[in-house]
């Protein structure tokens, strides 16, 4: 995959990952996954390990939150399928975006070298 298809995969979770946050009104998180934001135009090592943390900890978010209002929908007795496949979908996108940072093509733009 080509640089631009990794960093726009991690572009959208982060920015998917700040709408969850300030729907639930966790400013700070919310804040923080803009800004995150940035490290995609950081060329060094260290930004892709710190995205890569971050997409692995919203990837835990989102399956988190996916099982809190899987179960919240099961006890009321509402249908909950529809969104357990949104956000496993939202959480393998995110995971993806953490794992297509390992590989080569990413490696290289974060040493600052050319693709």
């Amino acid at each position: 995959m080509r640089t631009a298809g990794v960093l726009t995969i991690c572009a959208v979770a982060l920015a998917l990952l700040a709408a969850h946050f300030y729907r639930g009104s966790h400013w700070l998180l919310a804040i923080g996954s803009v800004t995150a934001l940035t490290l995609l135009l950081v060329r060094r090592p260290w930004a892709r390990r710190a995205l890569q943390l971050l997409l692995l900890l919203g990837t835990l978010e989102w399956l988190r939150a996916a099982m809190l209002i899987g179960q919240l929908r099961l006890d009321q007795g509402r249908p909950y399928l529809r969104m357990a496949l949104i956000l496993g979908t939202v959480a393998m996108l995110t995971g993806a975006g953490a794992w297509l940072l390992q590989r080569g093509t990413a490696r290289r733009y974060f040493a600052g070298q050319p693709n």
